[in-house]
């Protein structure tokens, strides 16, 4: 007898296989609700899960954009890094989930400080 993984993993699964579809599909402009949907229609998923899988898909696409436009900013302008950081934050409060705010402050905290001590990109 196999064993079914749990709804989270298999959420997690198709949330990974959909941020990749959409990047492929952004080189050719497709939405990434259509990765999702593409994708999407070869798992089997309780509604439940196929909603959580969608949650991480939006969630991380707004953050990973968000974090790459502040990591640019870190790194290729003359911005101050608490105020990129601080713009990064709000813009996760206005646009991200309810953890985007201290997860884009962590991670762009950790960046910041890599490259105050010299490290690149």
């Amino acid at each position: 007898m196999s064993r079914r993984p749990a709804p989270r993993r298999e959420s997690r699964r198709l949330a990974l296989q959909v941020l990749y579809a959409a990047d492929l599909g952004a080189r050719g402009n497709a939405p990434p609700d259509d990765a999702f949907d593409a994708v999407a229609a070869n798992f089997d998923l309780h509604p439940g899960a196929l909603a959580f899988a969608k949650q991480l898909v939006c969630g991380t696409l707004a953050d990973r954009n968000l974090l790459r436009l502040a990591v640019h900013e870190l790194f290729r302008t003359d911005t101050p890094a608490q105020v990129v950081i601080n713009e990064a934050v709000e813009l996760a409060r206005d646009f991200g989930a309810e953890r985007s705010p201290s997860f884009v402050n962590g991670v762009l905290d950790a960046v910041a400080r890599g490259r105050d001590a010299g490290e690149e990109l």
